[in-house]
């Protein structure tokens, strides 16, 4: 039977079977306890891969919803969110098909994944949370392929979320591909960048079938905000002791290529071509915040900024970020850990 690693310091200070685990809420949580969990949860019929880390129980949940699909944040959580830890409860979550969720579940490969089966996980890793934590809502956090799963987990339950962050948010696939390929034909062709130029007309105007397409334009769009944006630190990629481990690696990698072809499709049928947000509904319950880099490629900020536009809900802000691409980097990470604990840790309270 799996286990559950417990650090000191926690209410229950012993080894035990997740099935007992997950029924045992820390309703009686003291200030000041601290949360230090990692292990595998049942989560909408398989084993997923969940932890909770924080320096004081009491602190509010935030659930965050990697992106990808196939990349989960677990190996880099400490390097990217470790400072979090001292304002908020940190939940994250190897998705189906990615990481120690997928090694766990290597018959993931023989089927599809969904949108509707993977925001069903989400929603499900959220009501863990706060039943283990004693706590009625989470705050959610996704970034990237994230973020249109954390709109679709918002629309699935949306009592269970107290407030939304949002980076790189994704919004229509037809609009977001077509603003990409556009603006990287522009570029690529201002700066005579012939290689580039017959790679994109090669390829022609999306939507593509070629589930080679998404990656190639990706890697041309990345190599330009490279030369707008600050850089990650190479640190914040490196793998910890824990993962640092030749198994841990092929499944990573193993992930992260089914996830691809899941999200891209053999013939531009995957999920991404199913990404349509506005035709969710733009009315939310709770605080919505988004915050978008200038230089970003991929999700753009003429697509973003019109969906946010769109949106309906009590309280809303959208930050736009000078040297800040799709991927994160430190005035990101600083942007979002600024406004959870400024702007949406006030609203929520704990």
């Amino acid at each position: 039977m799996n286990k559950w690693m417990m650090a000191a310091g926690l209410v229950v200070g012993m080894w035990v079977s997740w099935s007992s685990f997950a029924a045992e809420a820390l309703a009686t949580c003291k200030p000041g306890t601290k949360v230090s969990e990692e292990g595998f949860v049942p989560i909408n019929g398989i084993e997923q891969w969940v932890t909770l880390h924080g320096t004081d129980c009491a602190n509010p949940i935030v659930l965050i919803v990697h992106g990808g699909p196939g990349n989960p944040s677990t190996p880099f959580a400490e390097n990217l969110y470790g400072a979090w830890e001292n304002d908020f409860t940190l939940v994250q979550w190897d998705q189906r098909g990615s990481g120690k969720t997928f090694a766990q579940n290597p018959v993931t490969a023989n089927g599809p994944l969904t949108i509707a089966v993977m925001a069903k996980d989400g929603v499900d890793v959220a009501n863990y949370a706060t039943h283990r934590l004693g706590k009625r809502q989470v705050i959610l956090f996704g970034g990237s392929w994230g973020s249109a799963l954390a709109v679709h987990m918002l629309k699935l339950e949306p009592g269970l979320f107290s407030a939304y962050q949002g980076s790189s948010q994704m919004v229509e696939y037809r609009a977001n591909q077509n603003a990409t390929y556009s603006r990287a034909l522009q570029l690529t062709r201002a700066a005579g960048d012939t290689q580039a130029v017959a790679s994109l007309e090669a390829l022609g105007a999306p939507p593509w079938k070629n589930p080679r397409a998404f990656g190639i334009v990706r890697r041309i769009t990345r190599r330009y905000e490279a030369k707008n944006t600050q850089p990650a630190p190479d640190a914040w990629w490196r793998f910890p002791a824990e993962y640092e481990t030749s198994s841990y690696k092929e499944s990573y990698t193993a992930g992260e290529d089914y996830s691809y072809l899941q999200l891209v499709g053999m013939k531009g049928d995957g999920m991404l071509s199913q990404i349509d947000l506005p035709a969710l509904g733009t009315d939310f319950p709770m605080p919505i915040f988004i915050i978008q880099g200038k230089e970003d490629l991929l999700t753009m900020p003429v697509v973003t900024k019109a969906y946010f536009d769109s949106i309906k809900a009590h309280t809303k802000k959208y930050l736009l970020l000078d040297k800040v691409g799709h991927d994160p980097n430190p005035l990101m990470v600083d942007a979002q850990f600024w406004v959870l604990k400024n702007d949406i840790k006030p609203l929520v309270g704990s």
